[in-house]
């Protein structure tokens, strides 16, 4: 018999780090693979004008959202950037409409690496239609983007003026382009829709619509996230908005009143907030 070898211990690579070197290169072939993917598919998104858009909005996960929403046809072209908000990107696209014709969308990318958890958090984690949301950066940021897809339909039903959504996918929501020749409507602190006390009046009104026939609380509401149309105002940016069962939800109605009156209190007489609330909640939420 042969004398039995003398098998060597087995040596264990130490795990490799998030942060190591070879992690952020599998990461970043895999971004160049999906954007090689999405330019076949004709979207380009990189230019030398947008390298510091591309590095901070367009990470793995956006592009295999955005590559989903392409493959489904719900974007059919990328422009460039609308406006830069503190949570999200908003894009001018071109969607294909039931015709066959490509109509102008606006792509909005909530951004997973500086995306605000904490606010994000208050407004979804007492809303009982998010019940049961992971509390993990990902997770939240994915549930308000649904959220306001979810805001923005319910919005709509009740006729009240606010861009249609066409779908969402992650941390991606398309919906209707509100502007005329790829220049979006002027947000009402630059243009109001009448006199001051008209568009007073009208402001009022929608927060007294959404509140009764959306049963919604805009939440975040100002002169600038309120558009001017052709037709009159429009309500925009609606991922934070929640229902009345919200624990907070009188308390964000009468903030959205006081910075209506205080938008408008320079320019034409307002009503006391306090006689607004009542009007808009009805006597009954008073009774005990």
């Amino acid at each position: 018999m042969s004398p039995e070898k003398t098998r060597k211990p087995k040596t264990c690579s130490p795990p490799r780090s998030a942060s190591s070197p070879d992690h952020h290169q599998e990461q970043d072939g895999r971004i160049e693979y999906l954007d090689r993917k999405l330019s076949a598919l004709g979207i380009r998104l990189k230019d030398a004008d947008s390298r510091k858009v591309t590095g901070e909005v367009f990470d793995e996960v956006t592009l295999l959202a955005l590559y989903k929403l392409v493959k489904k046809n719900v974007i059919a072209s990328m422009g460039g950037s609308i406006s830069t908000g503190k949570e999200a990107n908003v894009f001018l696209a071109g969607k294909t409409d039931e015709d066959g014709n490509e109509i102008s969308a606006a792509v909005k990318i909530y951004r997973l690496r500086t995306g605000n958890f904490t606010t994000m958090s208050d407004y979804i984690l007492g809303d009982p239609r998010f019940a049961g949301i992971r509390r993990t950066h990902k997770d939240i940021i994915f549930a308000w983007t649904k959220k306001e897809y979810s805001n923005l339909s319910r919005t709509k039903e009740a006729g009240i003026p606010c861009p249609t959504p066409y779908a969402f996918d992650r941390n991606i929501l398309v919906m209707q382009f509100l502007g005329e020749g790829n220049i979006p409507y002027p947000q009402m602190r630059l243009r109001l829709p009448g006199t001051p006390a008209e568009g007073y009046e009208e402001t009022i009104g929608l927060i007294r619509d959404l509140y009764q026939k959306a049963r919604l609380v805009h939440g975040d509401l100002s002169e600038y996230n309120i558009l001017t149309g052709p037709n009159g105002l429009i309500l925009i940016d609606m991922a934070q908005a929640v229902t009345p069962e919200h624990p907070r939800a009188y308390n964000f109605l009468f903030r959205d009143i006081k910075n209506i009156n205080r938008f408008f209190g320079t320019k034409c007489k307002t009503t006391d907030e306090h006689e607004l609330f009542r009007d808009i909640v009805g006597e009954e939420f008073f009774e005990i």
